[in-house]
């Protein structure tokens, strides 16, 4: 394999040649092996850093302090690197120390060493087109990383928002199917009232829409970057107007509506955007988690449990049990919320430990982030495609066990008064024999038309007072 030589203020390295990242790439490849996951693995974070390095290089142009013919060579790789024609040469560990200056310069050194190449020149010849001077111009880790962070940010979001809708359309859809489904309603695992089984689907379906403005609210807080502040939030090395114009050209290329950060030294080491985000994704996987465990106990049985719907089968469930099915798929998004639970905490402490005027730990706040995003992004979609669309309904069950509920006595309450229906509910959980048998054929206490006027399938799901 040919190499070649580069150098930094502590040495000398040899280099692939075929490799378009250069020595302080290298030095973290040899420096952190951590996760295992390269920033390969998110592909929105390589595309961010390549619309940032794309601004900076526009308003370095338009403020006199980059050669024109230098910087359009940098946008124009910057460009390849966005539309992921580099993809595999963004090697740096995801978790990292100093404060993602690794993926900063792994950023830096490509697009460097593709405008060489771009120009005819070799990489590594950066006397032409340097990482530092050049592509990292009017720039320092501490606002370049940040920024195109949060664009990854919103846009992960905006696909994760498209994932969790088409979830919540697909309860939606069993909501309208299951509307003429009478089951009994239950509190603390007891029966309770009757409802329908659609109105418990259309009750995830809104239980999880609201999830999306939460989603929304949240980007529009990513949305505020601190571009410009360069190091501290002073700008330093910044000509005077490239915080604005950086931000311009930001909003240019990505579509993005970013906006700058009124106090640049705040916004440099604030990471209170994140921790509410944090919070958001764990709220969903919180009530995603949630409609799983309602999903496997509704299904339970099938001879000896609720039983009152079928998940599809997916695979066999005992290496023991003939016959045996489980819930594979709400099982698996249980397991990805309590992953993404468990992240929030990450992402809480890693906020907290910031010091001064520089939070050093955004490089796990990213980890945590973008890992939470994908896995709920892929949980929700398993759920979607792989259970809710295939429930079925076991209808003729579920009305059978509404009418030998003892809980339908509570819609005589307003007839027959509270406690002589409790006296009903008593003597029907002693003695095993039915409500209706009970007030209509022994104790007369309801006729049959009065019985039938109560317990009309509409009335029982979307109940009037009737006394």
């Amino acid at each position: 394999m040919s190499t070649r030589i580069e150098s930094d203020f502590l040495g000398k390295k040899e280099i692939p040649n075929d490799a378009y990242y250069g020595v302080q790439t290298e030095r973290a490849l040899e420096n952190f092996h951590i996760t295992g996951i390269p920033l390969k693995a998110e592909p929105f974070f390589v595309q961010a850093l390549g619309y940032v390095k794309k601004a900076a290089a526009m308003a370095n142009r338009d403020l006199g302090v980059l050669d024109p013919a230098i910087a359009e060579k940098i946008i124009e790789a910057s460009d390849k690197v966005i539309k992921g024609e580099f993809d595999n040469q963004f090697l740096s560990d995801m978790i990292q120390g100093g404060a993602g200056t690794s993926v900063n310069m792994n950023a830096n050194e490509v697009i460097a060493n593709v405008a060489l190449e771009l120009m005819g020149k070799e990489k590594g010849q950066y006397e032409f087109c340097h990482p530092n001077d050049h592509v990292n111009c009017s720039q320092s880790t501490n606002d370049a990383y940040p920024t195109a962070f949060r664009i990854a940010l919103i846009n992960k979001l905006s696909r994760y928002k498209e994932t969790l809708a088409a979830l919540t359309e697909s309860f939606a859809a069993k909501g309208k199917e299951f509307k003429g489904v009478l089951k009994m309603g239950r509190t603390q695992l007891q029966d309770a009232v009757p409802m329908s089984l659609g109105d418990e689907f259309r009750a995830f379906a809104t239980n999880l829409h609201e999830e999306q403005a939460r989603i929304e609210d949240s980007k529009k807080l990513i949305a505020e970057i601190n571009m410009g502040a360069t190091a501290i939030g002073t700008g330093v090395n910044a000509p005077e107007g490239y915080a604005q114009l950086v931000t311009k050209h930001l909003r240019d290329v990505t579509g993005l509506d970013l906006v700058l950060a009124s106090d640049l030294i705040e916004a440099t080491y604030d990471a209170g955007a994140y921790v509410q985000l944090s919070g958001v994704l764990k709220r969903t996987a919180v009530k995603v988690s949630k409609i799983c465990n309602d999903l496997r106990l509704l299904s339970s049985g099938p001879r000896c449990g609720l039983n009152e719907i079928n998940l599809p089968p997916m695979q066999p469930g005992s290496s023991i049990m003939p016959g045996k099915v489980n819930p594979v798929i709400p099982e698996v998004v249980n397991q990805t919320a309590f992953y993404v639970i468990g992240a929030d905490l990450t992402v809480t402490l890693a906020a907290e430990a910031g010091q001064l005027q520089l939070n050093v730990m955004e490089p796990v706040l990213s980890f945590a982030l973008f890992s939470s995003i994908t896995y709920m992004e892929n949980a929700c979609k398993t759920l979607k495609e792989k259970c809710v669309d295939g429930i079925s309904a076991n209808a003729e069950l579920t009305k059978k066990m509404v009418m030998n509920s003892i809980g339908i006595v509570t819609q005589l309450n307003p007839i027959l008064g509270y406690k002589q229906c409790a006296g009903i509910a008593r003597e029907a959980l002693e003695t095993g024999k039915s409500v209706h048998d009970i007030v209509v054929l022994e104790k007369q206490l309801l006729t049959q038309e009065k019985w039938d006027e109560v317990f009309t399938f509409e009335n029982m799901i979307s109940p009037k007072f009737i006394k």
